[in-house]
């Protein structure tokens, strides 16, 4: 199960993510989401876990939780919708 972790702390690792999740069950992977532009983390992140399981009572345990001075925001993570990324990808410009 893909898990959405939101309300991150900026100075956030996914090594310290990873130890949080790992108290409730296996973690395959951790991905923390950083600004294209920037390289700075944007407070928000990804954690797979592959048994529903253990990855929906590490959302019980972690929602609403303090982790580094803030309060997650865990849920199973949703399909990306089609269509929602911000900026023109088609590679036209308009012209006015």
């Amino acid at each position: 199960m893909k898990i959405y972790v939101g309300n991150m702390s900026f100075d956030s690792n996914e090594a310290e993510i990873r130890k949080a999740f790992e108290a409730h069950g296996t973690v395959d992977t951790v991905s923390i989401i950083n600004d294209r532009d920037t390289g700075r983390p944007k407070g928000f992140g990804f954690v797979e876990m592959s048994n529903d399981t253990e990855a929906k009572a590490a959302i019980e345990a972690l929602n609403g939780k303090d982790f580094m001075g803030r309060t997650l925001n865990v849920n199973e993570a949703r399909p990306r919708a089609e269509g929602t990324r911000s900026g023109s990808r088609t590679g036209f410009r308009r012209s006015f």
